[in-house]
């Protein structure tokens, strides 16, 4: 509710700089893939454009829903795991700083993947000396994604633990993040959880882009207000399966290390 209330007081807040922003919707209208210099040309136009009207509440927007989001994130993960199983201690402190080294991590893979996409495009787009090569940029961004994709499955996977191991044996957040760390006899099992997990994701967006564009045959008798509600739907539906997706890696992540740990392996 909080979240939802913050984004409504930014759109308040947005809404009469609007006005004074001005588009050029042709030019946005007729970007094509064939010519992708000026296409890329138009997009930092508008950029720039809406850029002067949302910086200023983006300053404060970004840093707060970073923190509403890691605030909930470790309340709603206590929760749901809890609740699934009774045993688990609450242990909010060490999952908000657990969180907070996740999200640190995260953030800096962002930063790669957007530095990538900077310079495929001034490598394969604008830096070029003849025409633009458009299946290059693509095969930069595609491989590059996707082995950013891996990275994250490989190292990631401590940061996913710990706090899992903080309510089970009732750590702070450095010993659960060590536990983890020397989880040996897991490791593998939890690396293909992790690399099955962004597999599920990158089907479950697929599967999101197969329904976003399934109504666009049907355009000529469809309003454009069942497209955005048709649109929103799937956003919310694809956003739900991630959640579910998450849960179960965490109990299966849990199940997992509860039966490979070394006391586990030594009884009868």
């Amino acid at each position: 509710m909080r979240c939802v209330l913050m984004l409504g007081m930014a759109a308040w807040k947005l809404l009469p700089r609007w006005r004074g922003v001005h588009l050029d919707t042709g030019a946005l209208g007729a970007m094509t893939v064939f010519q992708p210099v000026a296409a890329f040309h138009t997009m930092d136009v508008a950029t720039k454009a809406t850029g002067v009207v949302m910086r200023p509440v983006a300053l404060w927007l970004v840093p707060l829903a970073m923190v509403l989001w890691w605030l909930m994130g470790a309340v709603g993960r206590s929760l749901v795991l809890r609740r699934w199983d009774r045993a688990l201690r609450a242990r909010p402190m060490a999952l908000l700083a657990l969180g907070g080294l996740r999200i640190g991590l995260l953030a800096a893979v962002w930063a790669a993947w957007v530095w990538m996409m900077l310079w495929a495009g001034r490598t394969a787009i604008t830096g070029r000396s003849g025409d633009p090569n458009v299946v290059l940029y693509c095969t930069i961004v595609i491989c590059g994604s996707l082995a950013l994709y891996v990275l994250w499955a490989i190292f990631s996977w401590p940061f996913q633990l710990a706090p899992l191991l903080a309510m089970e044996r009732n750590l702070g957040a450095g010993a659960a993040l060590g536990e983890a760390l020397r989880s040996r006899s897991a490791r593998g099992k939890l690396l293909e959880i992790n690399l099955v997990m962004n597999i599920v994701k990158i089907a479950v967006l697929v599967l999101a882009m197969v329904f976003s564009a399934s109504p666009l045959p049907f355009t000529e008798v469809a309003t454009q207000t069942f497209l955005n509600t048709w649109w929103c739907g799937v956003i919310l539906l694809y956003l739900a399966a991630l959640d579910y997706f998450h849960v179960v890696r965490a109990v299966a992540y849990l199940r997992m290390w509860r039966a490979l740990r070394p006391e586990a392996v030594l009884l009868p």
